[in-house]
């Protein structure tokens, strides 16, 4: 074997990051290198001085910031303190994976590349900069940005003369090596722990909230099923303010966690532990119990309900034995086959358990030591809380916007999170949840004459309900809700407590039904109707102003409409509005969250 060896460090928020970043970390093994593959807060930042290889693969989140996995890692490298030339011994290069219809795009990737730059490091290529609105996807940039890099990174560290590279469909030894137990241990160990008594919940930790009601707000007629949802965090020691957000891990359908062990011949109910095959593999996965029931881990851990990566096709290569089988596998694993993978996977939006389903005799050839290799951990969802502990005290609210739909596939399409939390009866007896908070990215003034004007079409309104209940129990008054939705009878949320607030004089609230008329009219329509009103709380109270909601068109339309404000209002030419608003934005007067 090669002495030569890789880090592969990556900062992943939704697990595309980490994905690829394992994908780098297998041809680095064909390759004959050894080579490690962690999560940027998992690994000691202080160590980087002595390595000699690294790439570093990075998701830029939010508004141009770090994922949450290396919050830790970007702090400790932008210390002023750092000699200039710290990382002088060290090969290293930077893959970013953005999406160009964001206004920060790879905004990460591109600041880390520089930083390194300055700490001396050498760079073996140019930052990558994948980009999901490519036509090929993120992997029309990836993939020649890797034959680059290892052309780059072979002619510095050779393999052992006369190795050639394994061929993609031969087999990798797996990551973990399943040992199962004769008996059944204590039923306790899958059981969540409650926290102890003084920290709050967190993701290793997470709170067992009880479900205390769940309720569709929308009528049965109403194409849409939204639930508001209340859970009950007495004795969490949670504590949140208006704009935080709350985690969730949801759990795969019962019918498709029994299709699947039918489908690998596995007993749901036999417990097994897992080590790891290599010094080099990062641990077992931390929220994964030891011992651990085959149920458990497929109704908990594994991601088999979501639409699969192309890396899910390169290892399940390695098992096809069947010729029809085998080239299929093949062909969605090239580059030249991505469009052909994509009619057949994401236009359909076919799940990874359908794809097993479809590739039968291959399904017959896993081996359950590959699972951890072929399916992706189950990624945490976060909601934008609705209520306020000062309304609603040990209490979390939460509005969802239940994910159903028809592709060309037979069944609907469903979102798990959304179709598991629906699924949750608190009548039918004790209902948990496991969960934690987390900051959220909106931040709403201290002093209390400062007005707040918000924008939340639809489930957008969330975070906006939570600071009107914050505020309104504080006595900040000067609250202005623009709420869109398609018909005042159908989805107008929260109706009588927004009534109750407009009278008490809490709130300004201004409506926007899109389908209750013939012309469709939308919140940045009453945004610009109402623009003596905003100038005069902007230009002479100082006020701030939220957008939150689908980052479709809403956000961008509502931007044109403040400008037009400003313009009209103000006497501004378009540069002059558009420098008023990014002079908002840079002083936090101006803040969006929005979600694709």
């Amino acid at each position: 074997m090669s002495t030569h060896a890789l880090l592969v460090l990556y900062g992943s928020q939704t697990g595309t990051a980490q994905d690829t970043a394992e994908r780098i970390g297998r041809q680095a093994q064909r390759r004959w290198m050894r080579v490690r593959v962690e999560a940027l807060d998992s690994y000691n930042v202080a160590n980087l001085i002595s390595e000699s290889l690294v790439v570093f693969v990075c998701a830029t989140t939010g508004q141009g910031d770090p994922p949450d996995n290396m919050m830790k890692f970007w702090r400790f490298l932008f210390r002023k303190s750092l000699p200039a030339d710290s990382l002088c011994r060290l090969d290293s290069a930077v893959l970013g994976l953005g999406d160009s219809s964001y206004p920060k795009f790879n905004f990460v990737a591109k600041k880390l590349h520089k930083r390194l730059l300055l700490l001396g490091a050498n760079m073996l290529l140019p930052v990558g900069l994948a980009d999901d609105q490519h036509d090929l996807g993120p992997d029309g940039v990836i993939d020649p940005w890797l034959i680059s890099f290892w052309q780059k990174t072979l002619s510095l560290y050779p393999p052992p003369a006369g190795l050639a590279p394994l061929r993609e469909e031969e087999k990798l030894p797996p990551r973990y090596v399943f040992h199962f137990l004769d008996e059944v241990p204590d039923k306790q160990i899958e059981h969540l722990q409650t926290p102890d008594n003084k920290a709050p919940p967190t993701p290793l930790q997470p709170f067992p909230a009880g479900v205390v009601f769940n309720q569709r707000v929308t009528p049965p007629s109403h194409f849409q099923d939204v639930r508001h949802i209340e859970f009950d965090i007495t004795g969490s020691n949670i504590q949140y303010s208006a704009g935080d957000v709350v985690m969730m891990r949801p759990c795969n359908a019962a019918e498709d966690v029994e299709q699947f062990c039918q489908l690998l011949k596995l007993g749901p109910e036999r417990y097994f532990t897992l080590t790891p095959t290599d010094s080099s593999t990062a641990a077992v996965p931390a929220h994964l119990p030891q011992p651990c029931s085959v149920r458990f881990l497929v109704e908990q851990f594994l991601d088999i309900s979501a639409v699969p990566r192309r890396s899910f096709f390169e290892v399940l290569t390695t098992f096809a034995t069947n010729e029809l089988e085998l080239d299929k596998l093949l062909e969605f694993s090239s580059a030249q086959g991505q469009d052909a993978l994509h009619s057949y996977c994401n236009r359909p939006r076919r799940t990874a358990l359908e794809v097993l389903a479809d590739f039968p005799h291959t399904a017959a050839e896993l081996s359950i030591d590959c699972l951890l290799d072929l399916f992706p951990d189950i990624q945490p969802r976060s909601f934008s809380i609705a209520s306020s502990l000062l309304q609603h005290p040990n209490r979390i609210q939460i509005l969802v916007a239940v994910v159903k739909y028809k592709s060309m596939l037979f069944k609907p399409r469903k979102g798990l999170c959304s179709s598991w939390l629906a699924s949750l009866d608190p009548s039918k007896g004790d209902v948990y949840v496991p969960l934690w908070v987390k900051e959220g990215s909106l931040i709403f003034p201290q002093d209390p004459d400062t007005p707040v004007i918000m924008v939340g079409p639809g489930t957008g309104v969330a975070p906006f309900r939570s600071a009107i209940q914050e505020r309104a129990a504080q006595g900040k008054m000067a609250n202005v809700l623009f709420f869109g939705c398609r018909s005042e009878s159908k989805d107008l949320y929260f109706r009588s407590e927004w009534e109750e607030k407009v009278q008490a004089g809490q709130m300004i609230l201004v409506t926007a039904f899109s389908r209750d008329q013939e012309e469709k009219i939308y919140v940045q329509h009453r945004v610009k109707e109402q623009s003596k009103l905003l100038w005069d709380l902007m230009a002479k109270k100082n006020a701030f102003f939220y957008i939150a909601g689908n980052a479709k068109q809403m956000p961008a339309s509502v931007c044109d409409a403040l400008k037009e404000v400003f313009q009209k209002e103000g006497g501004m030419s378009e540069n002059q509005a558009q420098e008023m608003l990014d002079a908002m934005e840079k002083a936090k007067r101006f803040q969006s969250e929005t979600w694709s």
